[in-house]
This record gives C-alpha cells, structure tokens and sequence, in this order.
C-alpha cells in the first residue's frame, strides 16, 4: 500500500459540528439490498435525516407508500422517516456521510455516477469484497476516484435480518479520520448496535472480503454434514490463512482477534443466514455454480474473493490452502474431500500464526 497525503481532506462542516451538538446528521444508503436497507433503517431509527438509493423509480415509490422492502427482507417493517430515492443527484447532494453497500463488481461504476455532485462528504464503504482482475479493495477504489473526499471502511458481525429485527449486534468503523470515525459512530450506534472504531483501514477491510472465502467451505462442510471437529479446524486455519495473507498486504494481524475478523469469521461461517454460506451449501449438495448463483438470487462476494485472493496469493507466495483447494473444488471439479485433506498436510506448523519463528512449512 502506497502512503496517502490527508492534508488536502476536507471533513463535512456537519460532522465538525456533530462532535459538539447535536445536528441531524445527513445520511445517504446506496444500495437496497438486505445489508443496504438494514443500514438504512438503522440511521433512520437513530435520528438521522436519511436517504436510501436504489435503482429502480418504481421499487423507491413501492418501499415508500409500503415502508417493506419486499424483495430483500419482506418480513420486517421500515422505519417510516426513512426516505427512498432512485434519484441518484437528490441523493448525494448536501449529505455528510455516503454509505456504500453496492457490490464489489459495481463499486466503482456508482462512484463515477456521485463524483459530479461530491463536495465534501465522507464515502463510507460497507462492501465486503475485491474489484474483479485489479485486486483493488473498495477503500482503494475511492480513493482513486473520488481523490478528495474523507473515506472509511466499515465491517463486522452483521447479518442484515438481525440487524432489523433488533438483535444486539456490533460492527467496525475504520477511518484515518478521527471526525470521519465519530460521525459513523454517532449515526449507527445505538443501544442495540454497538459501532467500535480503529484506524487500521486496511486490515478490517480485508477481514471483510476474506471471510467470504471460508464461509462458501463451511456450506461446503455442512451440506457434506461434517463434525463439529471438523467445523472448529476450519474456522481456526481459516483464521490463520486470513492474517497470513493480510499481514503480507500491510496489515496489523492483531485487527483479526476483533469483530472484523473472528467476529464476522464467526458469524458467516455458522449461519444459514449468509449469502457465501448459502452458495457453498448448495454446491456441496451437487449444484453448478450457475445453479446456485441463480437459486440465490443474490450476489455472494465469497465466489469472486476466491479467485482474486488465490491469484494473488500465488504471485506473493502466500501460503493458503483452503483457498487453494476451494478453487480446485468449484472451477476444477476436484472432490469436496480435498477441502479436508488440505487441512491435513503440512503438520509442523504452528497452530497460532506469528508465535514460532521460521514456521513456513
């Protein structure tokens, strides 16, 4: 990672003021997907003066007049000051924070869409994955397109249904900005959703996409009804094989040990609930990728971040072999066993990373 020059950032006069009172803060969502419109909602119940972008004219009408966003989590009822827009110019302009949940292959397209109409509020970027062939993270995009703007990345633990359903969640805000950090604080935390912040971009970036990977083998696992054993070694190589490979991009591998890294780990390989869990399920049932990408009806990052992170991790020489064998499983039609046996080899590691030196076999 290149040094970033932050002298010429300019932080919106609102969350200036927000650190001393109590101004609505203006909050714009893009994107209406689950995690989208959880996010959404929560700004909204918190006070703030909220937008959500999406799309399609028709959808924006239909959530307003319904307050249910009935493609992505028909069972829960919106919050009714929550506003949603398709107008893309209303939605960013004289706004403080810019919160973006697009997928990661339509990342940088919508960002080129707001430049025009950018002054000086924060991108927030809440997408967990890679730009496909560049290996661009979404922090990275930003700064490359919109070179100005005060931006963060925000990751965790945080399944869009029990985040609207009012479950006790916890999430992480990372920003070179303290004002920058404060402002998401002060739109998001609530009594039910705890926002924690740190300054390591990077590392709680890359603990958002990378977790993508081992939740697709923990489907895997669990269409193929694995042990509990089994499940607890996955998750902690799986561990291991993110802070390795962040640690190699300029990482602090201690931001693993937090909710950006065991904590979301955690959550999306053990629930049915996430997107990469669900694809992973479905081909460990015998399903084409195809077939399970268009049962989902979503889009899971996990299939990408595969490719991207293995790609790249030969090129730096990175050991990771659940990766490794994941690839070999889905694009090669290797048996789903050899996502067991890569766990298997190589046994005179150690079992925590960075503990014995010269481990590197």
């Amino acid at each position: 990672m290149s040094e970033i020059n932050f002298s010429n950032f300019v932080v919106p006069t609102t969350i200036q003021d927000n650190h001393d009172s109590k101004v609505k803060l203006r909050v714009t969502v893009l994107g209406g997907g689950s995690f989208g419109t959880a996010i959404a909602n929560t700004a909204a119940k918190n006070g703030c003066d909220t937008t959500l972008w999406i799309r399609d004219e028709q959808t924006a009408q239909e959530i307003n007049q319904t307050h249910i966003n009935a493609r992505y989590l028909p069972d829960f009822k919106l919050d009714e000051s929550l506003n949603v827009s398709s107008d893309i110019e209303t939605a960013i302009r004289e706004k403080d924070l810019i919160l973006v949940t697009i997928p990661s292959h339509s990342f940088r397209t919508v960002l080129q869409k707001i430049k025009p109409f950018i002054t000086s509020q924060a991108v927030i970027s809440l997408t967990k994955g890679i730009e496909i062939d560049s290996f661009k993270f979404m922090s990275e995009i930003i700064r490359e397109e919109l070179p100005q703007v005060p931006y963060g990345v925000l990751s965790g633990p945080n399944l869009a249904k029990e985040i609207v359903a009012g479950m006790p969640a916890g999430t992480v805000v990372a920003s070179h900005s303290e004002l920058v950090r404060y402002a998401v604080q002060k739109a998001l935390h609530s009594a039910l959703f705890r926002v924690f912040a740190s300054d390591d971009v990077h590392g709680v970036e890359l603990g958002g996409a990378l977790k993508n990977i081992y939740a697709v083998a923990m489907g895997m696992a669990a269409a193929h009804k694995v042990g509990e054993n089994t499940r607890s070694m996955i998750l902690t190589r799986a561990l291991a094989e993110m802070s390795r490979f962040a640690v190699k991009l300029g990482a602090n591998p201690l931001t693993f040990l937090g909710l950006s890294g065991v904590g979301d780990l955690f959550a999306t390989c053990n629930s049915p609930l996430s997107r990469n869990y669900q694809i992973g399920f479905a081909l460990g049932q015998g399903k084409t990728l195809d077939q399970a990408v268009k049962d989902l009806g979503q889009t899971a990052e996990g299939i990408n971040t595969i490719i991207q992170v293995r790609k790249r991790a030969l090129e730096l020489d990175v050991y990771m072999p659940i990766t490794n064998a994941l690839y070999e499983v889905i694009f090669e039609h290797a048996p789903p066993l050899n996502i067991a046996l890569s766990l298997m080899k190589n046994g005179h590691r150690s079992d925590v990373e960075f503990v014995l030196p010269h481990s590197d076999v």
